[in-house]
Formats: C-alpha cells, structure tokens, sequence
C-alpha cells in the first residue's frame, strides 16, 4: 500500500475508536446527573454509589463471565490490585463525588476532579524535589487560574465550602487511580478491572453501610429529570445501564483502538458533556466566568499531558483499563 492510500484510511480506521471514545466519555459525564437526581428524592450519596457499583458489578461480571469461558484470569497480585482499585478509584471516588454534586452543579464538581494531574504533578515535585518542565509548570499555573475562577467567580457569590472539598477529596482519589495505573504489573483485561473493582467497590460500600460509617437510604420518592416526573428506577438504570456498563465497554472498545494516550485527551469531553448534559436535564448551567475557568482548567491539564512524561501523570496507565472518570 502506498503511502498516500495509508494515509486515507488511517483517519477511516480511526473513525470507530473516536466515536466510541465520545460515547464513553459521555455516558461517564451524565452519572452526576442520575445521582443527584436520585439524591435530590431522599437517597444519600453512598445509596446512590452501591446502587451504580452493585448493578454494574452485575452485569459486567456476566459479560466477563462469558467472555473468559467462566475462567477469570486474576492471580494474587490482581487481586491485591482489584482490592486497591475498587476501594480508592471505585468507591472512594465515586462517594466524594456524590457528595460533591449535592451542593455544586455537576459540571463544577467535575471540572474540580479533574485537577487530579495538577495535584500529581504537585506531589511528584514535593516528593523528588525535582522541577518540571516549563510547559508543565505553565499548564499547571493556567490549571489553577482556571480553579479560581470556577470556585469564586465574582458577582455570583462563592461555591458551598463542603462542596468543593468533596470534589478536592474526588480529585485526591483520581490521584490515587493514576498511580495505580502506572504500577500496575497484573496484566489484566480492561473488562476484569472494570469488572473487579466495581465488585470490590459495592462490597466496601455495602459492608461500610452495614457497620454503620456510611449512611445508605434509599427511597421509592419519584424524581425530576428535565422537568419530568419519573419513578426512581428511570436515574437507577441509566447509572448502572448507561453511565457504568455502557460507558466502561465503549471505553474498552475505544482504547484498544486508538490507545491510552489518545483515548484519555479524548475522555476530557466528558466534561464537556456533562455540563451539557445538566444543562439539558437539570437546567445547571454554570455562569460565564466559570464557563471561561472550566476551560482553563481543560487547556491547562493538556498542557500538564503533554508537557510530563511521566505515565502517572501523563495518563491513565498503559496497562489499566481506565483513561475515563471511573
């Protein structure tokens, strides 16, 4: 094949990857729509993350069931992993961020998480004491310019205090997945770690809530999705269904063919669909200042990507399954 005839299909071959890589990334940005949806008619936050972690945990354990022929290939060392993944990526990610869309609107609680290459970036040069490289230091200095202006933007008053620190403490837990990522040595699928930490995640959630440290309520009370009153299983099965079973098996899809690295500056329209995606069904839409922040913070953390070469930082891990909010 010539070079010229390469050419034209490459962008052909790269087509599915991209439009998998969008699907993912926006049934990952509408689950803070089905959560506070959810919250909003009495349930608690850690109600709504067993429900997303308990029914996906479900069915990916079926899908991964048939695919590995009922032979999970997991060992010791995956299993050290699968416990780590689910409790801090899974669980503890997901709780923070629950509990953040309380008070703030979904697109500022999640423009907040993704700081998390800012807070790595800042924690690698405390721990080595080693700076990094000027691109590097300009995305994150336009990354915090960009946080300024969506936690306090003038004439509309500052964001709930608890709120944001919800959204920091998701931020510190997406850290956290990173540097799983990067050290994970397993060599498990995309599907067993999906399919493995939302197990490990419900059973933490199930057990903490059983002991008492979290409180689970659930309510039957009917919710408001975009204007419209809907029984409670509609946000129920679109956060399980939608925004965890269809969103990790598109991004499985979308990583094996355009990899990680492309696929995670791709998952940053998950952002931009979430706030879309309140705007359209909750009626949140953050002001212009914020608007004019989010996007500092989006251009910055490309700038972190691109300049850092550092896999943690860089992206999601090569060998983990996720370059989306889990």
């Amino acid at each position: 094949m010539t070079s010229s005839a390469a050419s034209l299909t490459r962008p052909r071959a790269l087509a599915p990857g991209l439009a998998l890589a969008l699907l993912s990334a926006a049934t990952f940005g509408s689950s803070g729509v089905g959560a506070k949806a959810l919250i909003a008619s009495g349930w608690t936050p850690g109600a709504a993350v067993l429900a997303r972690l308990g029914g996906g945990a479900i069915v990916l354990l079926l899908v991964g069931t048939v695919v590995h022929r009922s032979r999970w290939p997991v060992d010791r060392s995956g299993v050290r992993t699968l416990l780590l993944y689910g409790t801090v990526a899974m669980a503890g990610t997901q709780f923070a961020y629950f509990n953040a869309v309380r008070t703030l609107d979904v697109g500022v609680a999640l423009l907040i998480e993704f700081l998390a290459p800012v807070l790595l970036l800042a924690w690698t040069t405390l721990r080595t004491r080693t700076l990094p490289s000027r691109p590097t230091l300009l995305g994150a200095a336009v990354a915090i310019a960009g946080l300024v202006l969506v936690i306090d933007p003038r004439g509309a008053g500052p964001l709930d205090a608890v709120g944001v620190a919800w959204a920091l403490a998701a931020a510190v837990g997406l850290s956290g997945f990173f540097v799983l990522s990067a050290r994970d040595r397993s060599g498990m699928s995309a599907l067993v770690m999906a399919a493995g930490g939302t197990t490990v995640g419900a059973l933490l959630m199930g057990a903490a809530g059983l002991a008492g440290l979290i409180p689970i309520r659930f309510t039957t009370e009917r919710t408001l999705l975009a204007g419209v009153e809907t029984a409670w299983w509609v946000p129920t099965l679109w956060l399980v269904l939608v925004a965890t079973v269809v969103a990790y098996l598109t991004g499985i899809g979308a990583i094996s063919r355009l990899g990680t690295r492309v696929a995670s500056f791709v998952g940053l329209t998950e952002v931009l669909a979430a706030v879309l995606i309140a705007w359209l069904v909750l009626a949140e839409l953050p002001g212009p200042i914020q608007l004019v922040g989010g996007t500092l913070i989006l251009v910055g953390i490309v700038l972190v990507q691109r300049g850092d070469t550092t896999p943690a930082a860089g992206t999601r891990g090569e060998e983990a399954e996720p370059t989306w909010n889990p």
